[in-house]
C-alpha cells in the first residue's frame, strides 16, 4: 500500500503505463433512458449533469477538438499521454456501429493511450462489450457503470430506473474481456445505514469489480432533489461523518481495487447543500489523516 493508505488511481495509471496520464472529459453528445422517454423523463432525483460533467458546461465542440483543448490542459499539468473519458450522460446508449466509430476517433490521436466510457448498466448488452473486448486487445479500455446504490429500495426512490441485478447482468456479460471495469457508489442517501456501506464495500469484493468512484450526496440546483430538499430539508453528511464513513468503506474495500475517486464536488453556482468548504486535497487528506489515526488502510479487515 502506498502512503496514502488507498490504492489510488494516479498510482494504478503510473504502473500501466510508466507516466503521468491524463484523463480529458468529453461530451459526445448521448443522453439517457432514464430522460428520453425510454424509461423515464425525469432522470435520477440528483442528476444536472451540469454539476459534474467540466465538458457539458459549455457549448458542445466537435470531439476532436475537445480533445486537441483536452490535451493542452493536460500538458500544463506535465502530462504527455491521455485517457479520452467520455463521461457525460450514458455513453453506450446508441448503435454499436456508432459507438465503434465513436471511439476509434478518440483513439486516432497518438497520444491519447485508452478510453474510458461512464455509462448505466442497463444500456450494455453483450453485442457492445464485444466491440470493447475487440479494442481492449489494442488499447487501454474502461467502463465505469452507474451502481449508486445495492439497495433497489434505494434506486427505486431515486428514480434510477434499473435494479441492483441489471449491474450484475452487465458484471456478469463485462468480466474476462479485457476491460476495467469501475463502479459508482453514491453515500449519504436518507436512511442509509453505517451497515449498508460496509456491505456495499464487500459486495463490490465479491463480484470482483476493478476500481471504484465514490461520491458523497450533494443536492445541485434544477433537480428533483433540490425541489425536495427546499420543501423539507433532510440531513446530509457532514464533513467529519463523511470522512469516518469513507474509511469504514476503505477498511472493507479489497487492497486490488482502485479507488478511483473518493468524493463528488459542484462548482459553487450549482451547489445547494451540503457547503463543507473543504478543496478536494483536504477532503482526501483528512481521509488519509484519519486512516493513520486509525493505524488502518485500505482492505484492513480482510487481514487475518
Amino acid at each position: 500500500m502506498n502512503t496514502k493508505r488507498f490504492y489510488d488511481y494516479n498510482t494504478f495509471l503510473r504502473e500501466k503505463f510508466g507516466e503521468k496520464v491524463y484523463k480529458i472529459s468529453l461530451d459526445a453528445g448521448f443522453t439517457c433512458p432514464n430522460r428520453d422517454g425510454s424509461k423515464g423523463t425525469m432522470g435520477c432525483i440528483y442528476c444536472n449533469n451540469e454539476s459534474f460533467s467540466p465538458a457539458h458546461r459549455f457549448p458542445k465542440e466537435d470531439l476532436e477538438k475537445q480533445i486537441l483543448q483536452g490535451m493542452e490542459v493536460g500538458k500544463r499539468f506535465k502530462a504527455n499521454r491521455f485517457l479520452a473519458y467520455f463521461q457525460a450522460f450514458s455513453n453506450t446508449y446508441a448503435e454499436v456501429s456508432a459507438l465503434e466509430k465513436l471511439y476509434k476517433k478518440a483513439l486516432q490521436f497518438p497520444d491519447v493511450v485508452g478510453i474510458v466510457i461512464g455509462t448505466r448498466p442497463d444500456v450494455v448488452d453483450l453485442e457492445k462489450l464485444q466491440m470493447l473486448e475487440h479494442l481492449a486487445k489494442q488499447t487501454f479500455v474502461s467502463i465505469e457503470y452507474g451502481v449508486q446504490s445495492i439497495c433497489d429500495e434505494t434506486l427505486r426512490q431515486i428514480n434510477r430506473g434499473h435494479t441492483y441485478q441489471s449491474f450484475l447482468q452487465a458484471m456478469e456479460w463485462s468480466k474476462g474481456k479485457g476491460i476495467h471495469i469501475c463502479a459508482h457508489i453514491m453515500l449519504g442517501f436518507p436512511g442509509e445505514a453505517k451497515g449498508q456501506i460496509v456491505q456495499t464495500a464487500k459486495e463490490m469484493n465479491r463480484v470482483g469489480i476493478d476500481g471504484v468512484k465514490l461520491h458523497n450526496l450533494l443536492v445541485v440546483k434544477d433537480t428533483q432533489l433540490a425541489n425536495l430538499y427546499k420543501q423539507n430539508p433532510f440531513p446530509l453528511l457532514g464533513f467529519e461523518e463523511y470522512i469516518m464513513i469513507a474509511c469504514d468503506f476503505l477498511e472493507n474495500l479489497s487492497p486490488n481495487i482502485v479507488v478511483e475517486r473518493l468524493h463528488a464536488n459542484a462548482p459553487p453556482d450549482y451547489l445547494i447543500a451540503p457547503h463543507w468548504n473543504k478543496s478536494p486535497s483536504q477532503i482526501v487528506d483528512s481521509i488519509v489523516a484519519e486512516l493513520k489515526k486509525r493505524e488502518s488502510w485500505q482492505g484492513k479487515s480482510q487481514c487475518p
